[in-house]
């Protein structure tokens, strides 16, 4: 757990115990931050007077993003997703308690798969402004909207990552001649699975986001914009998924009428084998014990019924052949 305080003068490292003298700075507030949850994170948020459901909400994972208001403090959820092998998405959770004097970011927990720095990209970009000197939050809630304009930046660059797939993977499916398309169906459908997965987080983020700019009990009219314009880039992801999704509906509807065309074709041919096939069959089956016998062969008969097999097997062929079934 790293504790820090923020003031004007800038940010300076702090030890846990020193959040007792939260509510005696007004020229400043804390940032305390959670990689992964322990006992003395508990307490120091017992201690900041949290509800016991928002301790409670930090211990475990959150599937959805949620926002809860109390009376001196506010406690929302937000999702970023991170791209894993054979388009696995990871959920990274980042919860968030914005009171007066103070901001908790807790992360996770998250996949024992991952390392924690994935999950602390956010905080740890905010960081490195605040220690360069480039970003000065005058409030909890200014530092907590800089933290959740970066998970709506990483949510973005998983949308621009699999944009990038998107164009190859027009061109195989325009070029492929469905030898192996089970591998292209599965190719497409992972994609599928990624951008409708951050599409998701982005749209219910927007929705917690705009829920807490709704809220009057934390903050005055400067917070509530940092909020609104927050759940704005939260939309702004989700437009950007959805017409990266109309894109790849696309590609995959160009597959399906690729595949549809092919057994229209396929089965129009075989349609074309049966029909030439049948009245050869029908001859067959009716003189093929009375012409051909062990004895002797009507050589007469046999030459009649072959010449009306050719006859019948090319006017079929010339019928097929105009209705453009070959």
């Amino acid at each position: 757990m790293e504790v820090r305080f923020i003031d004007g003068q800038g940010i300076r490292s702090c030890d846990a115990e020193d959040v007792v003298e939260l509510f005696s700075h007004d020229d400043g507030f804390y940032w305390i931050d959670v990689p992964s949850w322990d006992a003395e994170a508990e307490a120091v948020l017992a201690g900041l007077g949290c509800h016991p459901l928002v301790i409670e909400g930090c211990q475990q994972r959150n599937y959805v993003p949620t926002v809860h208001a109390y009376e001196d403090h506010v406690f929302i959820t937000t999702q970023s997703p991170y791209l894993g092998r054979a388009g696995h998405v990871h959920l990274l959770e980042l919860d968030q308690i914005i009171g007066h004097h103070f901001l908790v970011t807790v992360h996770g927990p998250i996949n024992p798969d991952l390392d924690v720095s994935v999950a602390l990209v956010e905080t740890s970009g905010v960081l490195a402004r605040l220690e360069s000197g480039r970003f000065h939050p005058k409030s909890p809630s200014e530092l907590s909207y800089a933290v959740a304009s970066a998970v709506a930046r990483r949510q973005r660059s998983v949308i621009s990552e699999v944009a990038l797939k998107l164009p190859g993977l027009e061109s195989e499916v325009m070029s492929s001649k469905l030898t192996d398309p089970e591998l292209l169906l599965e190719t497409m459908f992972l994609i599928r699975h990624e951008l409708i997965t951050t599409r998701t987080m982005a749209a219910q983020c927007h929705d917690v986001w705009m829920r807490l700019a709704g809220i009057n009990r934390m903050a005055d009219d400067v917070d509530g914009a940092f909020a609104r314009d927050v759940a704005d880039q939260f939309d702004r992801v989700r437009s950007l998924a959805d017409g990266e999704a109309h894109f790849l509906f696309g590609v995959i509807e160009l597959y399906q009428t690729k595949v549809h065309t092919k057994m229209t074709v396929a089965m129009e041919r075989l349609a074309v084998i049966a029909a030439v096939t049948l009245p050869v069959t029908a001859l067959a089956s009716v003189y093929g014990m009375n012409v051909i016998v062990n004895e002797s062969t009507h050589w007469t008969q046999l030459i009649i019924i072959l010449v009306v097999m050719v006859t019948i097997s090319l006017m079929l062929l010339t019928w097929a052949r105009r209705q453009g079934w070959w």
